[in-house]
């Protein structure tokens, strides 16, 4: 029994299908697809990939979720590479941190950097996969194995910005200082994303065929896009001025000498520092049990000496209730080498390497000498002696008595900071430069003589430096020693910072990221006017295009004198095979 007519366009029909398909694989960058989906979903074979179809979702709710979830992650996780990449001004701090609790040297810092690095290279490996499959039209499917990193990756981000924020939530000062810097940069990058994410959104939003879902994505991406091209309107930095407005860098003060240069404290660092072109000096003073003034910032000698050794029982005593020969016993240079805070250790030459493995410790005498001798200013923190001490409440007269009578620095080079007895400290030498870290009214500062103001760099402003600059108070910011931040303290109007990296800071010649307004200005709106263009030319296109696949489908189901009509694929039109009707009537009737 003969087929009707219907039944052999339907067949006819289903052969065309199969020949457009043939003809598709020409066009269609079926490799580069088939390692996208394998990497992404482990579909490596052609006939595991699937083509979401017009109209379509573009892929299932579960998938929906899973590319949301990476999406989500990616953001986290960026977050907290940014938060712990800007936070490298204060990696040794950390580092010391976790010394004092755990009791061994680990470098933890580099590997929570190491960390974050590698698990948004991970999530961003795979939102970019995802967005290459969506732009080729595929549905999505993420393998379980991705699924399981992913959700890992999410705990882990959110686990370390929460643990990192409660031990250390002044380091979010840091990153919203860094905004005042990157945020220019930042903005061009997030406007150039969402340019490239244009593709994708316009292919999707002309696919589906639901209106309020369309709208959505539209409203979504537009608000984000519109939002982007505002920010720089909020936006603010002091590097963002005229280089006539700019004054002059601030005075470097060595942190403890030049601690990643040689061991912090000793003679040797401040050598170092001076060396290396530092203004001044800073360091934390303690006094012995025998009345000697010297250099040791921690509460215990276990960091920094081989107290370990030499006392196996003292370890957690107090460095104050040493004596200035037992103190003198000790070697305070060769655990520089053996921790290396700062990974410069190997830069020491074989002579320095020598000298620095016999630092002993450093009495306040010797360093107030060393100041005087290159005319440098110093300023240092006044530790009051333990309960029991012989000098626990003459400790301050005692430090005087070392500034006036056994070192030949002058008082004005001294910048006395502790807050102890400063109207006592005023009448005994009044030369002395008062300095203070509170940030009081510009009165009261002035009430109490205070010249200098000793603050946190998380505290930097540029409006609170020049109001105090205009009461003729200096502002010294501390520990400064990436090169962004000290930008930043020198656009801001900073007059000196303390710093471990005085070889490092000395050799900028003018701030990072500085630009005019005028610069600024037209970097923005051209970044802008790209994008928009861009945007419009993205859209319109695949608005034709989807347009005409519409069309095509519904006049593709008739045919016509024994040609098929005009098919619109995604990436060409493709034509039908003429007189293949003609081989079709040699075939015999079903």
């Amino acid at each position: 029994m003969g087929t009707t007519q219907t039944e052999q366009t339907q067949l006819k029909l289903g052969r065309l299908k199969k020949a457009r398909q043939r003809l598709l694989q020409r066009y269609e960058h079926q490799p580069f697809v088939s390692c996208l989906a394998g990497l992404y979903g482990c579909q490596w074979r052609r006939y595991q990939l699937t083509r979401s179809q017009p109209g379509h979702c573009c892929c299932s709710k579960l998938e929906c979720g899973s590319f949301a979830l990476i999406v989500l992650t990616f953001c986290l996780s960026l977050v907290f590479l940014y938060f712990w990449s800007e936070a490298r001004n204060d990696y040794n701090d950390f580092d010391w941190f976790n010394f004092g609790n755990l009791g061994f040297w680990f470098p933890w810092s580099i590997v929570l950097l190491i960390l974050a690095v590698f698990l948004f290279t991970y999530v961003a490996v795979l939102l970019l996969l995802g967005v290459c499959l969506l732009s080729e039209g595929q549905r999505l499917y993420l393998h379980w194995c991705h699924k399981i990193g992913i959700s890992v990756t999410l705990i882990l981000s959110i686990v370390a910005s929460s643990v990192l924020t409660d031990l250390w939530s002044k380091e979010w000062f840091t990153v919203l200082l860094s905004f005042q810097v990157t945020a220019p940069y930042l903005h061009i990058g997030g406007v150039v994303l969402m340019t490239l994410l244009c593709w994708p959104v316009a292919l999707h939003v002309f696919r589906i065929n639901i209106r309020v879902r369309q709208m959505a994505i539209m409203v979504l991406y537009i608000t984000v896009l519109v939002t982007l091209y505002l920010v720089p309107l909020g936006m603010y930095s002091p590097c963002i001025k005229e280089s006539s407005s700019l004054g002059s860098a601030p005075a470097l003060i060595g942190h403890r000498g030049a601690p990643m240069l040689a061991p912090e404290n000793t003679y040797m660092s401040f050598e170092k520092a001076l060396a290396a072109g530092a203004d001044g000096l800073e360091t934390d003073v303690t006094i012995s049990y025998d009345g000697v003034p010297f250099l040791m910032h921690d509460k215990n000698l276990r960091r920094t000496t081989n107290v370990k050794d030499v006392f196996p029982n003292w370890t957690h005593t107090s460095p104050a209730m040493f004596t200035w020969r037992e103190l003198q016993s000790l070697n305070a240079g060769s655990w520089f080498f053996s921790q290396d805070p700062f990974g410069t250790a190997s830069s020491l030459n074989p002579d320095e390497h020598l000298q620095a493995q016999n630092q002993s410790v450093c009495s306040l005498r010797d360093f107030l000498d060393l100041a005087a001798q290159h005319g440098k200013l110093v300023i240092f923190d006044l530790y009051r002696p333990p309960r029991g001490h012989p000098y626990r409440d003459t400790w301050i007269s005692r430090t005087l008595d070392v500034i006036q009578n056994e070192s030949s620095i002058h008082s004005s080079q001294v910048l006395w900071l502790p807050p102890e007895l400063r109207e006592f400290v005023q009448e005994i030498d009044p030369e002395l430069q008062q300095t203070t870290a509170e940030q009081a009214s510009v009165e009261d500062l002035q009430l109490r003589h205070i010249s200098r103001l000793n603050i946190h760099y998380s505290s930097m402003s540029e409006k609170e430096i020049r109001k105090y600059a205009a009461a003729n108070i200096s502002t010294n910011l501390y520990v400064i020693s990436e090169p962004w931040l000290y930008s930043l303290a020198w656009c801001a109007g900073a007059h000196s910072v303390a710093t471990n990296a005085v070889h490092i800071l000395k050799n900028l010649q003018r701030p990072l990221f500085l630009m005019t307004p005028n610069e600024y200005r037209l970097m923005w709106i051209l970044t802008d006017i790209a994008s928009l263009i861009l945007d419009v030319i993205i859209f319109v296109f695949h608005w034709w295009r989807e347009r005409g696949l519409a069309l095509s489908v519904d006049s593709s189901s008739v045919l016509e004198n024994g040609s098929y009509r005009q098919f619109r694929t995604e990436v060409n039109d493709v034509w039908s095979l003429s007189n293949m009707s003609a081989s079709d009537k040699q075939e015999p009737s079903l």
